[in-house]
Order: C-alpha cells, then sequence, then structure tokens
C-alpha cells in the first residue's frame, strides 16, 4: 500500500476530538516512519471538500464518536468509494448508540446490565444505585453514578447536555475487563482497576490514575467466555477491523455483562488495544499496518 495516498481521519467536532487528535497524530507518525504516503486530515464540516482536494486513496478512521464512529463518516466514504479501515455504517451505528445497543445484546443472548430509557426526569423504576448515561457519547462522558435521590435530576440534566435521551442502566459491583478485535484476531483480557474506583475520563486519561493488568486476574472460565461473548458480538454486529468491547464482571454471580462496543478505540501508544497487542509480542507499527490491511468498502 506504499503506492497508495492514506489519509488518516482524526479530531473531529464531537466532544472526544482531542482524543482523537491524539489517537490520529500516533497513526500519522507511524505509517510516516515505515514509509507509507500518510496525510493527517482534521475531519471538520467541510470534510467532503477536504477529501477531494486531498486525493487519498483509503482512509484510516482514527475518529472518536458522533460523527466519525456512528456510521455517518463511513456512510461518506461509501458514496466516494474511498476504501476505509474499521467496521461498516451498520456496525458501526448499532455499536455506538448504546439504546440500540442493547435491544441487539438482548435480542442475541449475550448479557448486558437492565436498563431503562429516559427523556424526562420522570419515575425511574430501576433501584439505586444506577448509572445515568448519554447514550451517544464516549469516554465516559456525562456519566454519573447515582446512589442516592437527591442526585437523580443533576445527573440526568448532565447526560441531557449530550443527549435528546438518557440511557439509565443498573450499577454493576465488580470488575471492568476489556476485550479488544484486531482483523478477527481475539486480543488478551485486560482488567482496569481505577485507582479511585470510578472509571472515569480523568482514569482513563491521566497517566497513573489507573492499573491495566495483561492478561486480566480473573476466572479463567470468566476469561474465556469474556473472549466468546466479543467474537459474537463481532460476528452479529458485522463488525471488521479494530474493535474493543468493554465489560464488567458481577462479583456475586461472575457473569461478564457487556456495556460498550468501540468501533474505532483509542490508537495511541498507550491505549488498551496497543496494549493487549504488544502483550502478544506486537510492536504499534505493526498494529496499524495490521489494521490498514482491513481497509475495504463494506457495501
Amino acid at each position: 500500500m506504499r503506492d497508495k495516498k492514506i489519509g488518516i481521519l482524526m479530531g473531529g467536532i464531537s466532544s472526544e476530538r482531542d482524543i482523537s487528535i491524539k489517537s490520529g497524530t500516533a497513526v500519522y507518525n507511524s505509517l510516516q516512519r515505515q514509509g507509507y504516503n500518510a496525510k493527517g486530515i482534521d475531519v471538520g464540516r467541510d470534510v467532503c471538500d477536504t477529501l477531494l482536494r486531498e486525493k487519498i486513496d483509503i482512509a484510516f478512521i482514527a475518529l472518536h464518536g458522533r460523527w466519525g464512529e456512528d456510521g455517518t463518516v463511513q456512510g461518506l466514504l461509501e458514496l466516494m468509494a474511498i476504501p476505509y479501515t474499521g467496521s461498516g455504517i451498520v456496525g458501526s451505528a448499532i455499536s455506538m448508540d448504546k439504546i440500540i445497543m442493547k435491544r441487539m445484546l438482548n435480542a442475541i443472548g449475550v448479557p448486558t446490565p437492565e436498563y431503562e430509557v429516559s427523556t424526562g426526569i420522570g419515575d425511574i423504576k430501576l433501584p439505586l444505585p444506577f448509572v445515568v448515561k448519554p447514550p451517544c457519547e464516549g469516554s465516559t462522558i456525562g456519566i454519573s453514578i447515582v446512589k442516592s435521590k437527591e442526585e437523580v435530576e443533576k445527573a440526568i440534566e448532565t447526560a441531557f447536555q449530550y443527549d435528546r435521551k438518557v440511557l439509565i442502566e443498573r450499577y454493576i459491583e465488580g470488575d471492568e475487563i476489556t476485550v479488544g478485535i484486531v482483523n478477527g484476531k481475539i486480543l488478551p483480557v485486560i482488567q482496569v482497576v481505577p485507582k479511585k474506583g470510578f472509571y472515569d475520563f480523568e482514569a482513563k486519561y491521566t497517566k497513573g490514575m489507573t492499573e491495566y493488568v495483561i492478561p486480566a486476574r480473573i476466572d479463567e472460565k470468566v476469561d474465556r467466555e469474556a473472549k466468546e461473548l466479543a467474537i459474537a458480538i463481532y460476528e452479529a454486529f458485522q463488525l471488521s477491523g479494530c474493535v474493543r468491547i468493554d465489560m464488567l464482571v458481577e462479583r456475586t454471580e461472575g457473569i461478564p455483562l457487556v456495556i460498550d462496543i468501540n468501533t474505532s478505540p483509542g490508537m495511541t501508544e498507550t491505549s488498551l488495544v496497543p496494549k493487549a497487542w504488544a502483550h502478544l509480542g506486537g510492536t504499534f507499527d505493526e498494529l496499524v499496518v495490521e489494521i490498514l490491511k482491513g481497509a475495504s468498502l463494506k457495501i
């Protein structure tokens, strides 16, 4: 692919813009040092004109969140006949919206925490504690853990700052794990241990705030089940390329419960998928090229 012009799509207009720029810059630097004809593209509302002007042959998607990880950019690239990395329109869209994601998980028999959907303050039937989320945001943006009735209104108002509907999910006491898949290859399970208990934006992106254990300190049976669930989702959701699936292991029953599907996971050299890849002996540069190999049109 060294004779092709590769555009690394990064930045975008979502709340995860800054993280996307870090991912895109890491990918750009990797491709540059490996001799590829790479061009970094900061995605804005004029992205169509930019892609036409730059005349790229392949798009490496390093966008996170809305208007980049939700099927919108994928649809544009399909129309422009530009092969791209990652999942297609359908897989991206149903993975991005956590409400649609959970309905799909229920339909295929994959365990996920009980939930409700709210379009206002209203009555909530789930018992405390519960988690309030804007369903179409990533990086734990707008999420609150509600432990008392007095916290409900503020949590829902916070979530509504980012979305038109709100996901209310049963709080799970347990270990957080994540499973990466690259071009159908399952990666080692990583256990995420935030020092302050909640894996929020600060814990994710502040050095030293979270311990990452590879392989995860979980029962062998749970490890196997988590990988089986990840593959089942990868196939049922028609995903491709690099994907990361986040789960919580309920302490009482030891069951992995799926809470998030990332179709464009972080791609800095310290992100979770690169960490799992490195545990198998691969380099960051090799991971970038492996993802690039999967670039295609999906329709």
